[in-house]
């Protein structure tokens, strides 16, 4: 069977955890519990073949700088997520992304990447826009960006949904 390790990395207090929970078993996380690290397995069929994802929930990559690096060497796919409500947070994610792509791919191979959005139902304090996700994710070569909401209407299932 194949396995994926996938790590969910941004800044503290973004919604990571979050997310996560909201993905593996659809429950919604509306306290904030600062993470060190929290790992989680599920299966999936893809192409009617089992594989098994191997998520790393991570700290905040503003706390214990000296796992990101482990972080980054052990896992095969990363998931960058960003609180659409705190600039700093998107603006974080630029290093981090540079922090995966020296490590990972030194001679500008793909390394396979999701920018996420979150705390999209939070509108009306929103400070990072649409088009800025947009361009972070093209300056991070075919990376995927998306806004989530983890609230209890909500679903985190795709990685396809518009900000």
């Amino acid at each position: 069977m194949r396995c994926f390790r996938v790590a969910i990395m941004g800044s503290g207090g973004v919604g990571k955890s979050a997310v996560v929970l909201r993905f593996m078993n659809g429950e919604f996380l509306d306290i904030y519990d600062p993470t060190i690290e929290d790992s989680y397995r599920r299966q999936f069929d893809v192409d009617g073949q089992p594989c098994v994802l191997d998520i790393l929930d991570t700290a905040g990559t503003d706390q214990y700088l000296t796992f990101n690096d482990l972080f980054i060497r052990d896992s095969q796919g990363f998931v960058l997520v960003f609180s659409l409500t705190q600039r700093d947070t998107f603006e974080d994610l630029r290093r981090v992304r540079m922090d995966i792509e020296r490590l990972k791919a030194p001679g500008g191979q793909h390394v396979p990447m999701v920018i996420v959005g979150n705390k999209a139902d939070l509108d009306m304090y929103r400070d990072v826009m649409y088009d800025e996700g947009i361009k972070l994710a093209a300056e991070a070569n075919d990376t995927t960006q998306t806004s989530t909401k983890c609230s209890p209407q909500s679903r985190v299932r795709s990685a396809q949904t518009p900000c």
